[in-house]
């Protein structure tokens, strides 16, 4: 099981700052959709520099012409993209193409998937990498969570790795950690802390522990 970090509402120094203080005790950097809108894929590239032993994910979250946004987040050192899982087959093949010739990584997100089991089962057959799970901030905020979903997909996807994101913190991190995902995004639970290194200390010892 590995631990992400969500980075969302930051610019690039800032980013590179709260990587420094956790990066011995995350995985995975993920560079989220809000600071590629704001900073652009410079962000993936200039992290993926700063910090070379991290893997770094580039939120793309796309939708269309897949092949070609792989391929430029692949130029920029993007490790993992994603993918949206409600987008049709033909985006996520072509993704699926450019990554295995770039030897990167594709995540599939389900946010605002509606039949979470069966597009879960049509794309695990489609050769992503990861299915992950996502209940996105609005729907946070009235108290909705992916544990459930996250079930569901352990139970039928067959090859990919299963991942989960939205709102886990630590109060939460035991129940993830029992679904067992191979994967465990982090964002406002580490980034919104005071002690941000003692919090990402503290899940990657869950974790791992797990």
């Amino acid at each position: 099981m590995e631990l992400q970090l969500a980075l969302d509402l930051v610019d690039i120094p800032q980013a590179k700052e709260l990587v420094k203080e956790v990066a011995e005790y995350i995985d995975i950097v993920e560079i989220g959709t809000p600071v590629v809108i704001n900073e652009g894929l410079r962000a993936v590239k200039e992290l993926k520099e700063a910090f070379p032993s991290l893997k770094v994910l580039a939120d793309l979250k796309i939708m269309d012409a897949g092949g070609y946004e792989i391929m430029k987040a692949s130029e920029a050192g993007a490790d993992i993209i994603t993918v949206l899982g409600a987008t049709d087959d033909m985006t996520i093949k072509g993704a699926v193409e450019e990554a295995r010739k770039q030897n990167k990584k594709i995540m599939v997100d389900m946010i605002n998937v509606k039949n979470i089991e069966q597009r879960a089962q049509e794309i695990d057959a489609l050769g992503v990498d990861y299915i992950c799970v996502h209940t996105g901030y609005d729907l946070q905020a009235v108290g909705k969570n992916s544990f459930d979903e996250l079930l569901t997909i352990k139970r039928v996807v067959k090859n990919a790795k299963t991942a989960i994101a939205g709102g886990i913190k630590l109060g939460t991190l035991p129940e993830v950690i029992k679904a067992q995902p191979d994967l465990v995004i982090v964002g406002g639970g580490i980034t919104g802390q005071q002690d941000k290194r003692a919090v990402a200390a503290e899940m990657q010892k869950m974790i791992k522990a797990g």
